[in-house]
């Protein structure tokens, strides 16, 4: 029988210039760290580590500053995060400087007060989707009817994202479905990256930020990349042709893409290029991939017209069924992706996979919604 799992609320002994730090509802303005544990963790040596803590970071003094690790708010959060926690959880853990523990994911009890707190719920629709998805609906609700002031639910990859529209007879949109799910669990706001069509955000009668992981793409293009200044953006279809054309244009390159035809899902039957890429470095650039066939695809025409060098870049790399064995028989130099998905597994078993960190992105979020800022700022700038 599962054991019931508690929030507990863990303070910070002392803040920069000796102000204390703690429940705000006790003593004046103070803030305290967060986490959902086990009732049996709450004496372990990571906690008693977590207890130690005694550094915070003062706010910026503008809301569109870039300063970071990211300020503690003034009143008090909650983060709670997944069953089976990402790397990209694990980052925000750190970044934050909050404890982020799992949540078991058939039974929820949240073991102390919520009532009037922030709270943020970090889960990808990633892996076992539907049980994630699940898991993530219950724990919304779980907090909502515990009488939290504001449930947000942060997620870095949104499931069924491709299924947006109704394009065959008979299809469900199963967006619009996961969208209502969210809304009647109890959700006030969702985060998320790199929609795969932004009208997704049309779906909700909530508030939806969509962050974009292009700014920390443009960043590991300039670092990673010797040859940027003469390479080309391409996308491996027409869809993406405003993503590929927003990097180019902030690179001061060119842009080509490549129109595909599908036989069925997963499948392409012909793809042709619209562009000149010869003796250039070319940049595959896309929201996500997931069998890995169409960039695959799209590697070889680029080598056969001429491209010097492929690279792809990628916001979700899914990476079911036969991708790793693609990417591995491909030429390409790189398959970059962001921790969006949990990656690790995959990297043991292709070399060419590298990783982008957007965890950085996702923690100012939540510290920019929680104190009320502006998170415009995140759609052109990496957080420092």
């Amino acid at each position: 029988m599962l054991r019931p799992r508690a929030v507990i609320k863990v303070p910070v002994a002392q803040a920069p210039g000796g102000r204390r730090v703690g429940n705000p509802r006790r003593s004046g303005p103070r803030c305290a760290q967060s986490a959902v544990r086990s009732w049996e963790d709450q004496e372990s040596p990571e906690l008693q580590r977590h207890l130690a803590l005694d550094d915070l970071w003062s706010p910026p003094n503008s809301c569109d500053s870039p300063h970071f690790p990211p300020a503690l708010p003034s009143s008090q959060f909650i983060v709670g995060s997944q069953t089976k926690r990402t790397e990209c959880s694990r980052s925000l853990s750190t970044l934050l400087s909050y404890l982020i523990s799992p949540v078991p994911n058939n039974f929820v009890e949240i073991g102390e007060s919520v009532r009037g707190e922030d709270v943020y719920i970090i889960q990808s629709g990633c892996g076992e989707i539907n049980d994630n998805l699940m898991e993530l609906l219950i724990m919304i609700n779980a907090c909502k009817i515990a009488s939290s002031s504001r449930v947000t639910a942060v997620i870095p990859c949104f499931p069924y994202a491709r299924q947006d529209k109704k394009d065959k007879s008979r299809a469900p949109i199963s967006a619009k479905l996961v969208a209502n799910m969210l809304s009647v669990a109890g959700a006030d706001h969702i985060i998320t990256m790199d929609l795969h069509a932004s009208q997704i955000q049309g779906f909700f009668d909530i508030p939806v930020d969509n962050l974009y992981a292009e700014p920390a793409v443009l960043q590991w293009i300039r670092e990673n990349i010797a040859e940027w200044r003469n390479c080309i953006i391409v996308s491996p279809d027409a869809g993406g042709a405003k993503r590929v054309t927003s990097i180019a244009d902030r690179l001061n390159v060119e842009f080509a893409l490549i129109h595909k035809e599908r036989k069925k899902a997963n499948e392409v039957d012909r793809m042709v290029l619209v562009g000149d890429v010869k003796d250039r470095v070319a940049i595959l650039v896309d929201d996500m991939a997931d069998t890995c066939g169409t960039i695959c695809h799209a590697a070889d025409k680029l080598l056969s017209a001429g491209a010097t060098k492929v690279y792809a870049i990628l916001t979700h790399g899914i990476f079911s069924g036969p991708a790793i064995s693609r990417i591995n028989n491909a030429a390409f130099e790189a398959v970059v992706v962001t921790n969006t998905i949990p990656q690790e597994d995959k990297m043991k078993h292709c070399s060419k996979i590298q990783v982008i960190d957007i965890s950085m992105i996702l923690a100012e979020a939540i510290r920019r919604t929680h104190n009320g800022e502006s998170v415009s700022y995140l759609f052109s700038h990496v957080p420092l």
